[in-house]
Protein backbone atom coordinates (compact mmCIF):
# COMPACT_ATOMS: atom_id res chain seq x y z
CA UNK A 1 0.00 0.00 0.00
CA UNK A 2 2.63 2.20 0.63
CA UNK A 3 4.40 1.84 -2.96
CA UNK A 4 1.12 2.19 -4.48
CA UNK A 5 0.61 5.40 -2.34
CA UNK A 6 3.83 7.07 -3.36
CA UNK A 7 3.12 6.46 -7.33
CA UNK A 8 -0.17 8.17 -6.51
CA UNK A 9 1.91 11.52 -5.03
CA UNK A 10 4.34 11.00 -7.47
CA UNK A 11 2.14 11.17 -10.31
CA UNK A 12 -0.31 14.26 -9.16
CA UNK A 13 3.29 15.93 -9.03
CA UNK A 14 4.03 14.95 -12.49
CA UNK A 15 0.58 16.19 -13.85
CA UNK A 16 1.37 19.32 -11.71
CA UNK A 17 4.89 19.94 -13.57
CA UNK A 18 3.23 18.87 -16.77
CA UNK A 19 0.74 21.89 -16.73
CA UNK A 20 3.63 24.80 -15.40
CA UNK A 21 5.95 23.50 -17.91
CA UNK A 22 3.06 23.45 -20.56
CA UNK A 23 2.76 27.13 -19.89
CA UNK A 24 6.26 28.43 -19.65
CA UNK A 25 7.62 26.55 -22.23
CA UNK A 26 8.26 28.18 -25.92
CA UNK A 27 7.16 26.49 -28.63
CA UNK A 28 9.59 25.26 -31.78
CA UNK A 29 8.42 26.82 -35.49
CA UNK A 30 10.99 25.71 -37.90
CA UNK A 31 11.80 22.28 -39.28
CA UNK A 32 15.44 22.93 -38.04
CA UNK A 33 13.98 23.51 -34.86
CA UNK A 34 12.64 20.14 -35.08
CA UNK A 35 15.31 18.06 -36.14
CA UNK A 36 17.40 19.81 -33.48
CA UNK A 37 14.97 18.80 -30.75
CA UNK A 38 14.83 15.12 -32.51
CA UNK A 39 18.55 14.69 -32.03
CA UNK A 40 18.39 16.06 -28.43
CA UNK A 41 15.53 12.92 -27.76
CA UNK A 42 17.54 10.39 -29.42
CA UNK A 43 20.86 10.94 -27.21
CA UNK A 44 18.80 11.65 -23.95
CA UNK A 45 17.09 8.27 -24.94
CA UNK A 46 20.13 6.85 -25.06
CA UNK A 47 21.78 7.77 -22.03
CA UNK A 48 18.93 6.57 -19.90
CA UNK A 49 18.28 3.37 -21.66
CA UNK A 50 22.14 2.16 -21.46
CA UNK A 51 20.88 -1.17 -22.11
CA UNK A 52 19.44 -0.44 -25.79
CA UNK A 53 22.00 1.68 -26.80
CA UNK A 54 24.43 -1.15 -26.28
CA UNK A 55 22.51 -3.15 -28.28
CA UNK A 56 22.38 -0.97 -31.22
CA UNK A 57 26.35 -0.73 -31.18
CA UNK A 58 26.72 2.24 -28.93
CA UNK A 59 28.68 1.19 -26.18
CA UNK A 60 29.07 4.87 -24.04
CA UNK A 61 27.39 3.39 -20.89
CA UNK A 62 28.56 -0.46 -21.37
CA UNK A 63 29.01 -0.17 -17.79
CA UNK A 64 25.20 0.72 -16.27
CA UNK A 65 21.62 -0.50 -16.20
CA UNK A 66 18.24 1.06 -16.49
CA UNK A 67 17.54 3.10 -13.58
CA UNK A 68 13.60 2.09 -12.59
CA UNK A 69 13.89 3.97 -9.59
CA UNK A 70 10.13 5.46 -9.08
CA UNK A 71 11.71 9.32 -9.16
CA UNK A 72 13.59 8.02 -12.49
CA UNK A 73 10.70 6.15 -14.23
CA UNK A 74 8.16 9.36 -13.80
CA UNK A 75 10.57 11.73 -14.97
CA UNK A 76 11.24 9.90 -18.37
CA UNK A 77 7.94 10.25 -19.03
CA UNK A 78 7.13 14.02 -17.89
CA UNK A 79 10.11 14.52 -20.38
CA UNK A 80 8.57 12.63 -23.40
CA UNK A 81 4.94 13.80 -22.50
CA UNK A 82 6.51 17.36 -22.65
CA UNK A 83 8.18 16.88 -25.93
CA UNK A 84 5.18 15.31 -27.11
CA UNK A 85 3.27 18.46 -26.72
CA UNK A 86 5.61 20.43 -28.04
CA UNK A 87 6.13 18.46 -31.42
CA UNK A 88 2.52 18.46 -31.78
CA UNK A 89 1.80 22.06 -31.60
CA UNK A 90 4.33 22.98 -33.90
CA UNK A 91 2.42 24.55 -37.11
CA UNK A 92 3.34 22.62 -40.21
CA UNK A 93 0.71 23.00 -42.59
CA UNK A 94 3.04 25.33 -44.71
CA UNK A 95 5.20 22.92 -44.54
CA UNK A 96 6.99 20.98 -47.60
CA UNK A 97 6.61 17.83 -48.09
CA UNK A 98 9.97 16.19 -47.10
CA UNK A 99 10.03 18.73 -43.46
CA UNK A 100 6.37 17.34 -42.95
CA UNK A 101 7.16 13.78 -43.23
CA UNK A 102 10.11 14.04 -40.73
CA UNK A 103 7.29 15.51 -38.08
CA UNK A 104 5.03 12.90 -38.95
CA UNK A 105 7.33 10.76 -38.02
CA UNK A 106 8.77 11.83 -35.05
CA UNK A 107 5.00 12.53 -33.67
CA UNK A 108 4.81 8.65 -34.37
CA UNK A 109 8.13 7.89 -32.55
CA UNK A 110 7.07 10.11 -29.52
CA UNK A 111 2.97 8.96 -29.18
CA UNK A 112 4.10 5.54 -28.85
CA UNK A 113 6.46 6.24 -25.85
CA UNK A 114 3.84 8.19 -24.17
CA UNK A 115 0.66 5.49 -25.03
CA UNK A 116 3.09 2.55 -23.81
CA UNK A 117 4.00 4.59 -20.97
CA UNK A 118 -0.20 5.64 -19.77
CA UNK A 119 -1.92 2.71 -20.88
CA UNK A 120 0.50 -0.31 -20.39
CA UNK A 121 2.73 0.90 -17.63
CA UNK A 122 5.08 -1.70 -17.89
CA UNK A 123 7.29 -0.26 -14.97
CA UNK A 124 4.27 -1.46 -12.73
CA UNK A 125 2.52 -4.44 -14.62
CA UNK A 126 5.43 -6.28 -16.84
CA UNK A 127 7.57 -8.18 -14.60
CA UNK A 128 9.94 -9.31 -17.95
CA UNK A 129 10.61 -5.54 -17.96
CA UNK A 130 13.56 -6.52 -15.18
CA UNK A 131 14.05 -10.10 -16.27
CA UNK A 132 15.14 -8.38 -20.14
CA UNK A 133 16.98 -5.25 -18.29
CA UNK A 134 19.67 -8.14 -16.92
CA UNK A 135 19.30 -10.49 -19.51
CA UNK A 136 20.07 -8.07 -22.51
CA UNK A 137 22.56 -5.99 -20.43
CA UNK A 138 24.90 -8.94 -20.93
CA UNK A 139 23.75 -10.56 -24.19
CA UNK A 140 24.40 -6.95 -25.46
CA UNK A 141 27.97 -6.92 -24.13
CA UNK A 142 28.86 -10.46 -25.78
CA UNK A 143 27.00 -10.90 -29.42
CA UNK A 144 30.03 -8.48 -30.54
CA UNK A 145 33.49 -8.22 -30.56
CA UNK A 146 33.65 -4.51 -30.55
CA UNK A 147 36.08 -4.38 -27.73
CA UNK A 148 38.61 -6.56 -25.93
CA UNK A 149 37.19 -9.34 -23.92
CA UNK A 150 38.86 -8.03 -20.64
CA UNK A 151 36.79 -4.47 -21.40
CA UNK A 152 33.62 -6.15 -21.75
CA UNK A 153 34.23 -8.26 -18.87
CA UNK A 154 34.92 -5.41 -16.69
CA UNK A 155 31.51 -3.36 -17.80
CA UNK A 156 29.59 -6.90 -17.56
CA UNK A 157 30.97 -6.91 -13.79
CA UNK A 158 29.71 -3.31 -13.28
CA UNK A 159 25.94 -4.31 -14.40
CA UNK A 160 26.14 -7.41 -12.26
CA UNK A 161 26.83 -5.66 -9.72
CA UNK A 162 23.56 -3.31 -10.23
CA UNK A 163 21.16 -6.58 -10.93
CA UNK A 164 20.35 -7.06 -7.58
CA UNK A 165 19.01 -3.37 -6.55
CA UNK A 166 17.52 -3.07 -10.06
CA UNK A 167 15.37 -6.26 -9.31
CA UNK A 168 14.47 -5.01 -5.92
CA UNK A 169 13.30 -1.91 -7.82
CA UNK A 170 11.16 -3.76 -10.11
CA UNK A 171 9.54 -5.86 -6.94
CA UNK A 172 8.60 -2.11 -5.42
CA UNK A 173 7.17 -1.04 -8.76
CA UNK A 174 5.16 -4.31 -9.60
CA UNK A 175 1.95 -2.94 -7.54
CA UNK A 176 -0.31 -4.80 -10.81
CA UNK A 177 1.44 -7.28 -12.15
CA UNK A 178 0.23 -9.48 -14.81
CA UNK A 179 0.10 -13.69 -14.38
CA UNK A 180 0.94 -14.03 -17.88
CA UNK A 181 3.64 -11.45 -17.93
CA UNK A 182 4.93 -12.90 -14.65
CA UNK A 183 4.66 -16.74 -15.25
CA UNK A 184 7.21 -15.00 -18.74
CA UNK A 185 9.61 -13.59 -16.25
CA UNK A 186 9.49 -16.49 -14.39
CA UNK A 187 10.40 -18.52 -17.26
CA UNK A 188 13.17 -16.49 -18.25
CA UNK A 189 14.84 -15.95 -14.88
CA UNK A 190 15.37 -19.86 -14.67
CA UNK A 191 17.27 -20.23 -18.04
CA UNK A 192 19.44 -17.43 -17.42
CA UNK A 193 21.94 -19.27 -15.94
CA UNK A 194 23.86 -20.43 -19.39
CA UNK A 195 24.20 -16.64 -20.27
CA UNK A 196 25.50 -15.71 -17.10
CA UNK A 197 27.93 -18.83 -16.27
CA UNK A 198 28.66 -20.32 -19.94
CA UNK A 199 28.62 -17.54 -22.56
CA UNK A 200 29.78 -14.38 -20.31
CA UNK A 201 32.64 -16.59 -18.65
CA UNK A 202 34.22 -16.78 -22.14
CA UNK A 203 35.27 -13.18 -21.76
CA UNK A 204 36.78 -13.71 -18.34
CA UNK A 205 40.60 -15.25 -20.01
CA UNK A 206 42.25 -11.76 -19.61
CA UNK A 207 40.95 -10.72 -16.00
CA UNK A 208 43.39 -10.57 -13.46
CA UNK A 209 42.86 -13.03 -10.53
CA UNK A 210 41.04 -10.27 -8.31
CA UNK A 211 38.87 -8.69 -10.97
CA UNK A 212 37.87 -12.65 -12.08
CA UNK A 213 36.67 -12.90 -8.72
CA UNK A 214 34.47 -10.24 -8.56
CA UNK A 215 32.77 -10.96 -11.94
CA UNK A 216 31.92 -14.47 -10.55
CA UNK A 217 31.08 -12.86 -7.12
CA UNK A 218 28.82 -10.39 -8.73
CA UNK A 219 27.72 -13.24 -11.47
CA UNK A 220 26.46 -15.12 -8.46
CA UNK A 221 24.41 -12.35 -6.82
CA UNK A 222 22.78 -11.55 -9.65
CA UNK A 223 21.93 -14.77 -10.18
CA UNK A 224 20.43 -15.30 -6.71
CA UNK A 225 18.49 -12.05 -7.04
CA UNK A 226 17.16 -13.08 -10.13
CA UNK A 227 15.97 -16.57 -9.22
CA UNK A 228 15.11 -14.97 -5.93
CA UNK A 229 13.17 -12.76 -8.14
CA UNK A 230 11.14 -15.92 -10.16
CA UNK A 231 10.60 -17.27 -6.33
CA UNK A 232 8.92 -13.69 -5.30
CA UNK A 233 6.63 -13.79 -8.53
CA UNK A 234 5.71 -17.06 -8.05
CA UNK A 235 4.37 -16.87 -4.76
CA UNK A 236 2.46 -14.10 -5.53
CA UNK A 237 0.76 -15.53 -8.94
CA UNK A 238 -2.39 -16.41 -7.68
CA UNK A 239 -3.49 -13.17 -7.00
CA UNK A 240 -2.99 -11.98 -10.16
CA UNK A 241 -5.04 -10.90 -13.08
CA UNK A 242 -4.71 -13.46 -15.68
CA UNK A 243 -4.16 -11.08 -18.72
CA UNK A 244 -5.74 -7.96 -19.23
CA UNK A 245 -6.61 -6.39 -22.74
CA UNK A 246 -6.18 -3.01 -23.68
CA UNK A 247 -9.34 -2.81 -25.41
CA UNK A 248 -10.50 -2.02 -28.77
CA UNK A 249 -10.13 1.99 -28.90
CA UNK A 250 -6.64 1.39 -27.56
CA UNK A 251 -5.96 -0.99 -30.44
CA UNK A 252 -7.35 1.74 -32.97
CA UNK A 253 -5.17 4.42 -31.36
CA UNK A 254 -1.63 2.34 -31.94
CA UNK A 255 -3.15 1.43 -35.47
CA UNK A 256 -3.65 5.41 -36.86
CA UNK A 257 -1.55 7.35 -34.43
CA UNK A 258 2.05 4.80 -34.49
CA UNK A 259 1.39 2.79 -37.41
CA UNK A 260 -0.13 5.50 -39.59
CA UNK A 261 -2.41 2.58 -40.68
CA UNK A 262 -5.37 3.41 -42.91
CA UNK A 263 -7.02 -0.05 -40.96
CA UNK A 264 -8.77 -0.32 -37.84
CA UNK A 265 -8.96 -3.19 -35.38
CA UNK A 266 -11.94 -4.88 -37.34
CA UNK A 267 -10.40 -4.49 -40.99
CA UNK A 268 -7.02 -5.86 -39.67
CA UNK A 269 -9.42 -8.68 -38.06
CA UNK A 270 -10.67 -9.20 -41.35
CA UNK A 271 -7.65 -9.11 -43.35
CA UNK A 272 -6.23 -11.82 -41.54
CA UNK A 273 -9.35 -14.02 -41.83
CA UNK A 274 -9.10 -13.06 -45.88
CA UNK A 275 -5.15 -14.62 -45.87
CA UNK A 276 -5.94 -17.25 -43.64
CA UNK A 277 -8.27 -18.72 -45.84
CA UNK A 278 -6.29 -17.64 -49.14
CA UNK A 279 -3.11 -19.40 -48.12
CA UNK A 280 -5.07 -22.65 -46.25
CA UNK A 281 -6.54 -23.31 -49.67
CA UNK A 282 -3.07 -22.52 -51.29
CA UNK A 283 -1.85 -25.48 -49.47
CA UNK A 284 -4.38 -27.55 -50.26
CA UNK A 285 -4.07 -26.73 -53.84
CA UNK A 286 -0.19 -28.25 -53.69
CA UNK A 287 0.02 -31.39 -55.75
CA UNK A 288 0.97 -33.09 -52.14
CA UNK A 289 -0.17 -30.93 -49.34
CA UNK A 290 1.79 -32.63 -46.80
CA UNK A 291 5.07 -30.72 -48.22
CA UNK A 292 3.87 -27.52 -45.84
CA UNK A 293 4.13 -30.04 -43.11
CA UNK A 294 8.33 -29.76 -42.59
CA UNK A 295 9.59 -33.32 -42.30
CA UNK A 296 13.32 -33.84 -41.85
CA UNK A 297 12.41 -37.82 -43.24
CA UNK A 298 12.26 -36.48 -46.79
CA UNK A 299 15.68 -34.65 -46.48
CA UNK A 300 18.50 -36.37 -47.94
CA UNK A 301 21.43 -34.85 -45.59
CA UNK A 302 20.11 -34.23 -42.03
CA UNK A 303 22.89 -32.75 -39.96
CA UNK A 304 24.78 -35.02 -37.33
CA UNK A 305 24.76 -32.21 -34.32
CA UNK A 306 24.40 -28.42 -33.72
CA UNK A 307 27.49 -27.24 -35.34
CA UNK A 308 26.76 -29.36 -38.37
CA UNK A 309 23.85 -28.27 -38.57
CA UNK A 310 24.34 -24.26 -38.42
CA UNK A 311 26.62 -24.67 -40.75
CA UNK A 312 24.54 -26.05 -43.06
CA UNK A 313 21.58 -23.35 -41.96
CA UNK A 314 24.84 -21.00 -42.94
CA UNK A 315 25.96 -21.62 -45.98
CA UNK A 316 22.69 -21.92 -48.35
CA UNK A 317 22.27 -18.20 -48.14
CA UNK A 318 24.92 -18.08 -50.97
CA UNK A 319 22.39 -19.31 -53.31
CA UNK A 320 20.04 -17.00 -52.29
CA UNK A 321 22.64 -13.74 -53.06
CA UNK A 322 23.57 -15.60 -56.19
CA UNK A 323 20.31 -15.70 -57.49
CA UNK A 324 19.12 -12.36 -56.17
CA UNK A 325 21.79 -10.75 -58.12
CA UNK A 326 21.45 -13.03 -61.17
CA UNK A 327 17.24 -11.97 -61.57
CA UNK A 328 18.89 -8.42 -60.85
CA UNK A 329 15.69 -8.86 -57.80
CA UNK A 330 17.86 -5.85 -55.69
CA UNK A 331 20.96 -4.54 -55.43
CA UNK A 332 23.05 -5.36 -52.41
CA UNK A 333 25.19 -2.44 -51.49
CA UNK A 334 29.11 -3.04 -50.74
CA UNK A 335 28.86 -2.00 -47.07
CA UNK A 336 26.70 -5.50 -46.73
CA UNK A 337 28.34 -7.47 -43.65
CA UNK A 338 28.44 -10.86 -43.14
CA UNK A 339 25.54 -12.56 -41.86
CA UNK A 340 25.89 -15.89 -39.05
CA UNK A 341 23.49 -18.12 -37.95
CA UNK A 342 23.83 -18.99 -34.16
CA UNK A 343 22.29 -20.97 -31.23
CA UNK A 344 19.38 -19.44 -29.43
CA UNK A 345 20.34 -18.50 -25.75
CA UNK A 346 18.13 -20.45 -23.37
CA UNK A 347 17.17 -17.20 -21.29
CA UNK A 348 15.29 -16.28 -24.78
CA UNK A 349 13.14 -19.16 -25.19
CA UNK A 350 9.71 -18.50 -23.44
CA UNK A 351 9.12 -15.35 -26.14
CA UNK A 352 11.09 -16.53 -29.24
CA UNK A 353 10.64 -20.17 -29.53
CA UNK A 354 11.67 -20.16 -33.42
CA UNK A 355 14.49 -17.83 -32.46
CA UNK A 356 15.22 -14.26 -33.50
CA UNK A 357 17.22 -11.75 -35.61
CA UNK A 358 19.75 -9.85 -34.37
CA UNK A 359 20.43 -6.87 -37.38
CA UNK A 360 23.65 -4.45 -37.10
CA UNK A 361 22.62 -1.64 -34.66
CA UNK A 362 21.50 1.74 -35.67
CA UNK A 363 25.27 2.82 -33.77
CA UNK A 364 26.69 -0.45 -35.08
CA UNK A 365 30.28 -0.18 -36.42
CA UNK A 366 30.33 -3.68 -37.16
CA UNK A 367 28.10 -4.91 -40.23
CA UNK A 368 27.27 -8.36 -39.28
CA UNK A 369 24.32 -9.74 -38.20
CA UNK A 370 23.03 -12.93 -36.39
CA UNK A 371 19.71 -15.10 -36.45
CA UNK A 372 19.10 -17.17 -33.19
CA UNK A 373 18.17 -20.41 -34.39
CA UNK A 374 16.80 -23.00 -31.31
CA UNK A 375 18.79 -25.61 -30.21
CA UNK A 376 19.18 -28.26 -32.66
CA UNK A 377 17.64 -31.70 -32.51
CA UNK A 378 16.51 -33.89 -35.60
CA UNK A 379 13.88 -35.67 -33.72
CA UNK A 380 12.33 -32.24 -32.62
CA UNK A 381 8.85 -31.61 -33.39
CA UNK A 382 9.64 -27.60 -33.03
CA UNK A 383 8.51 -26.29 -36.59
CA UNK A 384 11.43 -24.19 -37.06
CA UNK A 385 14.09 -26.90 -36.47
CA UNK A 386 11.98 -29.58 -38.65
CA UNK A 387 11.76 -26.18 -41.51
CA UNK A 388 15.38 -25.55 -41.14
CA UNK A 389 16.53 -29.36 -41.49
CA UNK A 390 14.12 -30.09 -44.74
CA UNK A 391 15.18 -26.15 -46.59
CA UNK A 392 16.42 -23.92 -44.37
CA UNK A 393 15.72 -21.16 -47.43
CA UNK A 394 12.60 -19.92 -46.67
CA UNK A 395 13.41 -18.75 -43.14
CA UNK A 396 16.79 -17.52 -44.16
CA UNK A 397 15.04 -15.26 -46.97
CA UNK A 398 13.23 -13.86 -44.29
CA UNK A 399 15.83 -13.11 -41.54
CA UNK A 400 19.12 -13.17 -43.94
CA UNK A 401 18.72 -11.85 -47.33
CA UNK A 402 16.80 -10.03 -49.06
CA UNK A 403 14.85 -9.87 -45.37
CA UNK A 404 15.59 -8.30 -42.16
CA UNK A 405 19.66 -8.47 -42.25
CA UNK A 406 19.59 -6.44 -45.80
CA UNK A 407 16.62 -4.08 -45.37
CA UNK A 408 17.77 -3.22 -42.05
CA UNK A 409 21.49 -2.35 -42.77
CA UNK A 410 20.56 -0.31 -45.86
CA UNK A 411 17.84 1.57 -42.88
CA UNK A 412 20.73 1.85 -41.14
CA UNK A 413 22.67 3.97 -43.70
CA UNK A 414 19.53 6.75 -44.47
CA UNK A 415 20.82 10.06 -43.90
CA UNK A 416 17.82 11.75 -42.24
CA UNK A 417 18.32 10.65 -38.71
CA UNK A 418 14.91 10.87 -37.91
CA UNK A 419 13.84 8.49 -40.87
CA UNK A 420 17.16 6.02 -39.74
CA UNK A 421 15.63 6.02 -36.46
CA UNK A 422 12.43 5.12 -37.07
CA UNK A 423 11.41 1.31 -36.66
CA UNK A 424 8.19 0.74 -38.61
CA UNK A 425 7.51 -3.16 -37.36
CA UNK A 426 4.68 -3.01 -40.07
CA UNK A 427 7.53 -2.15 -43.09
CA UNK A 428 9.89 -4.23 -41.85
CA UNK A 429 8.02 -7.25 -41.36
CA UNK A 430 6.27 -7.08 -43.76
CA UNK A 431 9.43 -6.51 -46.41
CA UNK A 432 10.49 -10.10 -44.68
CA UNK A 433 7.33 -11.80 -45.39
CA UNK A 434 6.83 -10.20 -49.04
CA UNK A 435 10.41 -11.24 -50.04
CA UNK A 436 9.79 -14.86 -48.93
CA UNK A 437 6.44 -15.07 -51.75
CA UNK A 438 8.06 -13.08 -53.79
CA UNK A 439 11.65 -15.68 -54.25
CA UNK A 440 9.04 -18.14 -54.49
CA UNK A 441 6.96 -16.71 -57.58
CA UNK A 442 10.12 -15.62 -59.29
CA UNK A 443 11.31 -19.03 -59.49
CA UNK A 444 13.74 -19.56 -56.58
CA UNK A 445 11.92 -23.13 -55.23
CA UNK A 446 10.39 -25.45 -57.98
CA UNK A 447 6.61 -26.35 -57.57
CA UNK A 448 5.24 -28.70 -55.61
CA UNK A 449 8.33 -28.70 -53.50
CA UNK A 450 9.44 -28.58 -49.37
CA UNK A 451 10.68 -24.79 -50.02
CA UNK A 452 7.07 -24.09 -51.88
CA UNK A 453 5.23 -25.55 -49.56
CA UNK A 454 6.86 -24.15 -46.42
CA UNK A 455 6.09 -20.99 -48.23
CA UNK A 456 2.67 -20.84 -48.20
CA UNK A 457 2.74 -22.69 -43.94
CA UNK A 458 4.77 -19.41 -43.24
CA UNK A 459 1.78 -16.93 -44.76
CA UNK A 460 -0.78 -19.33 -43.13
CA UNK A 461 0.87 -18.79 -39.63
CA UNK A 462 1.64 -15.53 -40.13
CA UNK A 463 -2.33 -14.64 -41.08
CA UNK A 464 -3.27 -16.26 -38.31
CA UNK A 465 -0.80 -14.23 -35.93
CA UNK A 466 -3.53 -11.52 -36.62
CA UNK A 467 -6.92 -13.27 -35.29
CA UNK A 468 -4.35 -14.24 -32.23
CA UNK A 469 -2.99 -10.13 -31.66
CA UNK A 470 -6.29 -8.72 -32.50
CA UNK A 471 -8.62 -10.88 -30.97
CA UNK A 472 -6.23 -11.33 -27.59
CA UNK A 473 -5.40 -7.26 -27.09
CA UNK A 474 -8.99 -6.21 -27.55
CA UNK A 475 -10.17 -8.46 -25.03
CA UNK A 476 -12.74 -10.94 -27.13
CA UNK A 477 -10.06 -14.58 -26.58
CA UNK A 478 -8.24 -16.03 -23.27
CA UNK A 479 -4.68 -17.20 -24.17
CA UNK A 480 -5.56 -20.81 -23.98
CA UNK A 481 -7.75 -19.65 -27.24
CA UNK A 482 -4.89 -18.15 -28.80
CA UNK A 483 -2.63 -21.22 -28.78
CA UNK A 484 -5.61 -23.78 -29.79
CA UNK A 485 -6.30 -21.15 -33.55
CA UNK A 486 -2.38 -21.42 -33.67
CA UNK A 487 -2.69 -25.11 -34.13
CA UNK A 488 -6.09 -25.29 -35.53
CA UNK A 489 -5.87 -22.27 -37.89
CA UNK A 490 -2.66 -21.85 -38.39
CA UNK A 491 -1.21 -25.37 -38.46
CA UNK A 492 1.53 -25.15 -35.64
CA UNK A 493 2.56 -27.77 -32.97
CA UNK A 494 1.61 -27.25 -29.33
CA UNK A 495 5.40 -25.88 -28.46
CA UNK A 496 5.61 -23.51 -31.21
CA UNK A 497 1.31 -22.72 -30.53
CA UNK A 498 2.13 -21.63 -27.33
CA UNK A 499 5.50 -19.81 -27.75
CA UNK A 500 4.15 -17.53 -30.39
CA UNK A 501 1.11 -17.24 -28.18
CA UNK A 502 3.25 -15.86 -25.44
CA UNK A 503 5.04 -13.57 -27.64
CA UNK A 504 1.65 -12.03 -28.77
CA UNK A 505 0.79 -11.28 -25.36
CA UNK A 506 4.16 -10.22 -24.50
CA UNK A 507 4.29 -8.05 -27.92
CA UNK A 508 1.00 -6.23 -27.95
CA UNK A 509 0.65 -5.55 -32.07
CA UNK A 510 3.46 -7.03 -33.33
CA UNK A 511 2.09 -10.26 -34.56
CA UNK A 512 0.12 -8.57 -37.00
CA UNK A 513 2.58 -6.76 -38.78
CA UNK A 514 4.34 -9.67 -41.25
CA UNK A 515 0.78 -9.88 -43.11
CA UNK A 516 -0.14 -6.73 -42.49
CA UNK A 517 2.86 -5.24 -44.35
CA UNK A 518 3.11 -7.50 -47.09
CA UNK A 519 -0.76 -6.63 -47.82
CA UNK A 520 0.66 -2.84 -47.92
CA UNK A 521 3.66 -3.68 -50.01
CA UNK A 522 1.57 -5.54 -52.51
CA UNK A 523 -0.86 -3.15 -52.74
CA UNK A 524 1.92 -0.90 -53.47
CA UNK A 525 3.57 -2.71 -55.81
CA UNK A 526 0.37 -3.08 -58.49
CA UNK A 527 -0.17 0.49 -57.99
CA UNK A 528 3.75 1.45 -58.49
CA UNK A 529 3.28 -0.89 -61.91
CA UNK A 530 0.85 0.85 -63.25
CA UNK A 531 2.56 4.06 -62.70
CA UNK A 532 5.65 2.81 -64.80
CA UNK A 533 4.03 0.97 -67.08
CA UNK A 534 6.63 -0.48 -69.88
CA UNK A 535 9.61 1.34 -67.51
CA UNK A 536 8.39 -0.92 -64.20
CA UNK A 537 11.34 -3.40 -63.40
CA UNK A 538 10.61 -5.37 -60.22
CA UNK A 539 14.00 -4.77 -59.10
CA UNK A 540 13.66 -0.72 -59.00
CA UNK A 541 10.51 -1.46 -57.08
CA UNK A 542 12.17 -3.59 -54.28
CA UNK A 543 15.68 -0.95 -54.45
CA UNK A 544 13.33 1.95 -54.07
CA UNK A 545 10.96 0.57 -51.27
CA UNK A 546 13.89 -0.10 -49.34
CA UNK A 547 16.14 2.79 -49.77
CA UNK A 548 14.24 5.12 -47.22
CA UNK A 549 14.56 3.34 -44.38
CA UNK A 550 11.62 1.21 -42.15
CA UNK A 551 9.06 4.04 -42.71
CA UNK A 552 5.37 3.51 -42.39
CA UNK A 553 3.85 2.07 -45.69
CA UNK A 554 1.73 5.11 -46.07
CA UNK A 555 4.23 7.41 -46.08
CA UNK A 556 6.62 5.62 -49.08
CA UNK A 557 3.42 5.56 -50.48
CA UNK A 558 3.26 9.15 -50.46
CA UNK A 559 7.10 9.49 -51.24
CA UNK A 560 6.83 7.08 -54.21
CA UNK A 561 3.96 7.89 -55.83
CA UNK A 562 3.15 10.90 -54.76
CA UNK A 563 0.00 9.73 -53.22
CA UNK A 564 -1.39 10.79 -49.92
CA UNK A 565 -4.43 8.99 -49.48
CA UNK A 566 -3.36 6.36 -47.24
CA UNK A 567 -1.90 8.52 -45.05
CA UNK A 568 -4.73 11.02 -45.13
CA UNK A 569 -6.68 8.05 -44.40
CA UNK A 570 -4.77 7.30 -41.39
CA UNK A 571 -4.66 10.62 -40.15
CA UNK A 572 -8.46 11.36 -40.27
Amino acid sequence: MKTKFLWLCLASCVLLLISFHAAHSQTPKTPAELRQLAAEYYSWRNQNFPVFSSDAGLHTWDNRLTDYSLSAVLDRRLHAKELLAKVQAMPTKDWNKEDRIDWLLFRAQLDGVVFFNRVFDFEQSDPQLYVNECSNGIFSLLKKEYDTPRNRALSATARLKQMPALVEQGKGNLIKPGRLYAQLAIDSARSIDSLFTDSLMSLAKDLSPAERNELVKSRDAALTSLHGFADWLERRLPGMVPFKPMGEENYNYILKNIYLLPLDAMQVEMLGQAELARYRALESLLPDPSLADPNPARSKNIPPDQDSFLKAYEIRQQEMVTFLKTNRLISLPDYIGPFYIRQLPEAFKPTSPGGFMNPPGVYDKDPSGFFFIPTYNPASKNFYIRAAIEDPRPILGHEGIPGHFLQLSIANHVPNEIRRQHGDGIFVEGWALYGEEMLMRTGLYPNNSAGQGQILRLSRYRAARIGVDVNLHTGKWTFDQAVNYFMEAGGLDREAATGEAAGAAASPTQKITYMVGKWQIMRLLGKYRDKQGTNFRLGQFHDDLVKNGSLPLSIVEWMLLDDSSSLDQALR
